[in-house]
């Protein structure tokens, strides 16, 4: 969009007048706002042909957070480009600016747009207000669920409101121009996503009903696992991906749990092992019962563990063992596989000796070698540890899901060693807030 509005302002860069020089800022601005707003609208919609694009679902969610941010930050701009001068001249700090004759308008639809640019600047403004505050909300990392659902399903009304804002105050010059061109997909697409989240069809092709068949606590990690049976609609999944479950009202949206089983036609079955982290998961417990009804949408992700490595690192990181879980039960299922070494390693916080014991018998049927660190006994997992326990590792790749903060700590370390970390060091950022 950028490069777009360049060419087309080429000629007007040398002006010195202040209201040219104003103007130019309102109109950039206001292109970006509704550039990255389009794109983040367009990725809430979870749209899975882009997933192999971006590596995965939980990437594109982070892009859509900073496009957020994006749009915030220049929002503001755009909002004080266009407010500034009028509140210094009604402080006295300026003159109002001299405007010449305006030329007639001639083109109807000009003519139209025209007449419109009073409601457009209004409704706009206050468009933005919502959007800005929805936007801050969001980002607020302690406000429950259902909240964070709810601000998101308001938001796709203010993005219509901004069409209609920048369809009748985008100059309109700009329209069959290189801007234009750019612009009008981006507004199409965003406005076919927004009515998508309003009338709630995201992801509708990729549900499926189940009906929760048992469920099992352990205390010792917070974690419960539910094993859900679904008769139709799930066409199966691969180890790592997750799915979005909703388990009760409408109010309260989907959350996204990684798969903690592989998929067998014969039985479809899938489970989930969720930790209690937050408000929604603390009361999964209460919620749940056996023979409930569940929705399930998926699956997503590219965490999948494909490449022709001779070696494999994994690294699971509290609940972040799920899709290892995932792996290990295909693995040993399927009684055979590539000749690839496989080191798992999981550093936990907290431990429940029940959890650990499946744990060890998935990794001995699947042939892997398990690390369990417990931080109280055995310390916190360092890179040194990882490569004393696993020769070879400089032909490996590396597979991480946990903390962020560890994640980012072992992906230092080993680029520090001289690892491709692009092309080795796969790790699944499953914050989608």
């Amino acid at each position: 969009m950028t490069l777009a509005w360049l060419v087309v302002e080429r000629g007007s860069f040398g002006t010195t007048q202040f209201l040219a020089v104003r103007n130019l800022v309102v109109q950039y601005s206001g292109l970006i706002v509704m550039t990255v707003m389009s794109v983040a609208m367009l990725l809430a919609v979870r749209p899975v042909w882009l997933e192999r694009w971006f590596g995965g679902l939980d990437k594109m969610y982070r892009l859509h957070k900073w496009l957020g941010i994006a749009a915030l930050t220049v929002g503001v701009m755009h909002w004080l480009a266009s407010k500034g001068p009028k509140w210094a001249v009604g402080w006295g700090l300026m003159q109002r600016p001299q405007r010449g004759p305006r030329p007639p308008i001639e083109d109807p639809i000009a003519q139209w747009l025209a007449s419109q640019r009073g409601t457009a600047e209004f409704v706009g403004e206050w468009a933005f207000y919502v959007a800005a505050f929805l936007i801050v909300v969001a980002l607020i990392k302690w406000l429950p669920y259902n909240l964070f659902y709810l601000i998101h399903r308001v938001f796709p009304f203010a993005y219509l409101v901004l069409v209609f804002h920048a369809v009748v105050l985008v100059k309109f010059s700009y329209w069959l121009s290189p801007v234009g061109l750019f612009l009008a997909p981006l507004l199409v697409a965003g406005t076919w996503a927004s009515l998508i989240s309003i009338l709630q069809l995201i992801g509708r092709r990729k549900q499926a009903q189940g009906t929760i068949h048992s469920m099992q606590y352990y205390p010792g990690v917070k974690a419960l696992e539910v094993a859900i049976d679904i008769p139709s609609g799930w066409k199966g999944h691969n180890p790592g991906q997750f799915a979005f479950v909703t388990s009760s009202s409408g109010w309260e949206g989907a959350h996204p749990y990684t798969i903690a089983s592989a998929w067998d036609e014969s039985v479809r079955r899938i489970t989930f092992v969720v930790k209690a982290l937050g408000d929604h998961t603390n009361r999964l417990r209460e919620k749940l019962f056996v023979g409930q009804k569940v929705k399930i949408e998926g699956p997503y992700g590219c965490f999948t563990f494909e490449d022709e490595r001779p070696q494999q690192i994994w690294i699971g990181g509290g609940i972040g063992i799920t899709p290892f879980i995932a792996r290990m039960k295909q693995l040993a299922r399927e009684g055979s596989r590539k000749q690839q070494a496989i080191h798992l390693f999981h550093p936990t916080a907290d431990h429940d000796e029940e959890a650990l014991r499946k744990l060890a018998a998935d990794a001995e049927a699947a042939g892997i070698n398990v690390h369990i660190l417990v931080d109280a006994r055995d310390g916190l997992l360092s890179g040194d540890y990882i490569r004393k326990a696993a020769p070879g590792w400089r032909d490996a790749s590396i597979w991480f899901c946990g903390p962020v903060g560890l994640g980012n700590a072992l992906r230092r370390d080993f680029f520090a060693q001289g690892v491709d970390i692009e092309g080795s060091f796969h790790q699944e950022l499953f914050e989608m807030r």
